[in-house]
């Protein structure tokens, strides 16, 4: 695949700045080793080689196979790039000779080319193959997903993925229609979705919910960020950094809930004969949530629910 094949490379990257002043890239730390968990098209991955210095590494990470077409363009000794999932973060670091990194940098969800590309089947706005695979060279894709799940594996995606409380009646019209013909196309899912949702949220096409609930499914994106995010922390050195910006309340929650166990222990009953030094202390501290500015969000719309938040480890021998 040449960076030819590449559709669209417009991409605006949300809390581009915030993000990368986040993972703390000064003074001795500029040579220390970092990863962005999620390469996209590059904004974040640039923004970091720009402040790493000369003995500094960059890993980055991404299942998309026009993602590598355009970090392969990348003409830095201190830069690589690995096609997989952050998920497989520990194996990828240790086949390169890394026992630690200095901060983890994550973006989640979809990119706006990815979106944007009718081919790739991620939006309703325009009608294509019904795929929705992040990484195109692997796995089941959408259409051959509901092919062959039954009813109820379906309306669980689309009821836990999407928060859709019609989840069980778009289930009943899928599994109707394709006994009547194949679902393979972005506009038919939509259709059949419209069909049995029969209330609508102000502004939002009644499709959205669904299509995210699959798209987060096919792709596996809350297991791999569980995995991803505990995987992170483990190779973390101490005053290590982890950034996450995510665009969804799954996301975010499961982030949130992620750094604040590192930053909070449960503490003993105080009236237990136990020294203050021997009390268990935290691993990490905490650091405010940020928000996109209104003028980001003017500018690039599809910022507007993303949240960043981020978290410095302080103890490294506790870590389990």
């Amino acid at each position: 695949m040449t960076l030819q094949s590449v559709p669209d490379l417009q991409h605006r990257t949300v809390l581009l700045d915030e993000a990368v002043d986040a993972l703390a890239i000064t003074g001795a730390r500029a040579d220390g080793v970092y990863v962005d968990g999620t390469f996209g098209r590059g904004g974040h991955s640039r923004k970091i080689l720009e402040r790493l210095g000369a003995r500094g590494r960059l890993i980055a990470f991404d299942k998309d196979p026009l993602a590598i077409a355009t970090a392969q363009t990348i003409a830095d000794t201190r830069f690589a790039i690995v096609h997989d999932s952050f998920a497989t973060l520990d194996q990828a670091l240790a086949a390169r000779g890394v026992a630690q990194v200095d901060g983890v940098l994550m973006d989640l969800g979809i990119s706006s080319p990815q979106v944007d590309d009718a081919a790739r089947g991620f939006s309703f706005r325009f009608d294509g193959p019904l795929d929705m695979r992040m990484d195109t060279t692997r796995g089941v894709s959408a259409a051959e997903w509901l092919a062959t799940a039954d009813e109820q594996t379906i309306a669980k995606v689309i009821r836990d993925y999407g928060e859709e409380r019609f989840a069980l009646q778009i289930a009943k019209t899928i599994v109707a229609r394709r006994a009547v013909e194949p679902i393979s196309t972005t506009r038919q899912l939509a259709a059949l979705v419209a069909q049995a949702v029969k209330t609508r949220e102000k502004g939002k096409d009644p499709a959205t919910r669904s299509f995210q609930a699959i798209r987060i499914f096919i792709n596996q994106e809350l297991e791999e960020l569980e995995i991803g995010l505990e995987k992170a922390f483990r190779q973390m050195a101490q005053h290590g950094r982890l950034v996450v910006i995510s665009f969804h309340s799954l996301e975010d929650r499961i982030v949130k809930q992620f750094m604040a166990s590192k930053a909070h222990v449960p503490q003993p009953d105080r009236r237990l004969p136990i020294r203050a030094v021997d009390l268990p202390q935290p691993l990490a501290t905490l650091h405010p949530r940020i928000k996109p500015s209104d003028a980001e969000v003017a500018a690039n719309p599809r910022a507007r629910s993303a949240v960043m938040r981020s978290l410095e480890r302080i103890s490294v021998e506790a870590a389990a």
